[in-house]
């Protein structure tokens, strides 16, 4: 009786107080898209993958060379749950409210049936605190992701986010920064955030005069494809991989697991429950730095299981496994290619200053089509339903690519024969996969090995000309 009371408050406990990086869940870098920014890149230095973010990355050791622009494409910092999230959170927390743990087969043993009874416990306390009204919003803590963010870039950079930029009116005359932002609310904050952190960084005092503009066209090109909506966001067999891995073996296994360690009878706690029980883990960290009770559900190799869940619908939905999907990030594409071009062209005396950098905030569905279009993260063997054991050592890891705060930053440098191009993945220097053995190649090189999709990816062709209709799923591009 004594073991079944301190069992419990220890849960309690530990549901309740801030969790650091060293005492998260040992998973906490396996969340999908819903990995907090910090446990992504603990993980990638587990790796070997990338130096601390608060190490400046060395550009090149060429010293003659001097950062004369900065294109950063940043996605907005933690967040609440969708309105969609928190109804399957609701209807999570009216599952454990109303069970009376009757069992699965009636064959449990008694310390089984014990423990299942105390976890029901400690989930009957949990506290539904998510409304309706958070619907995706930025927390405070993705406030600060991308005031961090900003500031570990002003460090590496502080000729250009530094104060000088932060005076210009970053308009099409040049001098300044420029902050280009999504239309919803929590890329927006994000925005915002970013420059309060540069703010900080300059040891500005006076008051942050915020200058995003929105522009869904390039950060929300998705809805504005219509070929894209039809063929994949509308289309019930784009996904038919995802379809089939929940409801294949691996999910099936961690489903029945999840109900013994509850007590649930069979078939009440779905493969869609158990997914939103598992996201409800990543909210509370995210957003409270929790370790939430829910939490104890999970180890590390059904957080794998789950992680390749949502590995395999971004992968379908937004990454290589349709070409739409990488085609309709054209426009993006071309912009900042035209804003390095722009930057790098020889100026007269009597002309304005260069922009020194552009700042552009989006969402995981912005940065993933722009990965595939520079052709990095690609894996040999496209994910399905049936290779979750073959794809252990997958490039494509959105825990790794796309975290809250994620960035792709491509930074032009001023040298003796002429702009290199240095390009940055999460604050990792990463080389482009048509020129591997150069670390910032001449930025004509780079042009040159993109020219198929500079001179070509026609947006309006792709999206609204009925091209290639009704073909079937492409990894080539």
């Amino acid at each position: 009786m004594l073991a079944d009371v301190v069992l419990l408050l220890l849960l309690l406990l530990l549901s309740r107080r801030g969790c650091s990086p060293a005492d998260a869940p040992d998973f906490a870098a396996h969340f999908g898209s819903k990995t907090r920014y910090e446990d992504s890149a603990a993980h990638r230095r587990m790796l070997l993958l990338s130096p601390p973010p608060s190490s400046p990355p060395e550009l090149l050791d060429d010293r003659s060379c001097s950062p004369m622009h900065l294109t950063a494409v940043v996605r907005h910092g933690s967040r609440y749950p969708t309105a969609k999230n928190i109804r399957a959170i609701r209807k999570l927390s009216h599952l454990m409210a109303s069970s009376r743990g009757a069992g699965p087969d009636g064959d449990v043993d008694g310390d089984v049936a014990g423990d299942a009874a105390r976890w029901r416990d400690v989930l009957r306390r949990w506290d539904m605190w998510y409304t309706d009204d958070m619907d995706g919003q930025l927390a405070a803590k993705g406030r600060e992701d991308l005031r961090s963010l900003a500031s570990r870039l002003a460090r590496a950079f502080p000729t250009l986010l530094g104060e000088e930029s932060l005076r210009g009116d970053g308009g099409d005359g040049g001098g300044g920064l420029r902050v280009l932002t999504s239309s919803k609310r929590r890329c927006v904050a994000s925005a915002e955030a970013f420059q309060e952190g540069l703010h900080r960084q300059a040891n500005v005092s006076t008051p942050v005069s915020y200058r995003q503009r929105v522009d869904d066209g390039l950060l929300r090109f998705f809805d504005h494809c219509r070929a894209y909506v039809e063929r994949v966001e509308k289309n019930s067999t784009a996904l038919r991989e995802v379809h089939k891995f929940r409801d294949g073996p691996e999910m099936a296994a961690l489903t029945r697991k999840a109900s013994r360690k509850l007590g649930l009878p069979d078939g009440h706690l779905t493969p869609d429950l158990l997914e939103a029980a598992f996201y409800l883990c990543s909210y509370e960290l995210a957003v409270k730095s929790l370790h939430s009770p829910w939490c104890f559900l999970f180890d590390r190799h059904d957080a794998k299981v789950l992680e390749y869940k949502c590995d395999l619908k971004l992968f379908w939905k937004r990454a290589h496994g349709h070409a739409i999907n990488l085609l309709a990030s054209c426009p993006l594409f071309h912009h900042i290619f035209r804003t390095l071009d722009k930057a790098g062209r020889p100026r007269r005396s009597t002309e304005p200053a260069a922009e020194p950098a552009s700042i552009l905030v989006g969402h995981a569905e912005t940065l993933l089509p722009l990965l595939g279009l520079l052709g990095l993260y690609k894996d040999e063997s496209p994910p399905t339903a049936d290779n979750f054991r073959s794809q252990q050592g997958r490039l494509f890891r959105s825990s790794l690519l796309v975290p809250y705060a994620a960035n792709v930053v491509l930074v032009l440098l001023d040298c003796p024969r002429g702009p290199r191009l240095r390009l940055l993945v999460n604050e990792t220097p990463v080389r482009f996969p048509g020129l591997p053995d150069q670390d910032a190649p001449l930025y004509r090189d780079v042009r040159a090995a993109y020219r198929h999709l500079l001179d070509g990816c026609d947006f309006r062709q792709a999206c609204e000309g009925g091209g290639g209709g009704g073909r079937p799923p492409n990894t080539e591009l």
